[in-house]
C-alpha cells in the first residue's frame, strides 16, 4: 500500500475520534484501531514515512498513538 494512502487512512481514523472529549481516550482509540486492524508492516511503513517527512501531515492523535 502506498504511504500516502496510509497517511490518509491514519488521519481518517484519528478524525473519527475527534468527538471524544478526553484526548487520552481518543489516542487510545486510535492506538487500538491501529493494533487491531493494521498489519505490523503497515504501522512500520507509516512510522518510516513520518520519520522521513515529519509529522505535520499526520494528525497529532496518530503521532501519540504510535509513540
Amino acid at each position: 500500500m502506498s504511504s500516502d494512502n496510509l497517511v490518509k487512512m491514519a488521519n481518517q481514523i484519528a478524525h473519527y475520534f475527534d468527538s471524544e472529549p478526553d484526548r487520552a481516550l481518543a489516542v487510545q482509540g486510535v492506538r487500538q484501531h491501529l493494533q487491531n486492524f493494521w498489519t505490523p508492516a503497515m504501522r512500520r511503513q507509516l512510522g518510516e514515512w513520518m520519520a522521513e517527512h515529519g509529522e505535520q501531515a499526520v494528525d497529532g492523535k496518530v503521532v501519540e498513538a504510535l509513540g
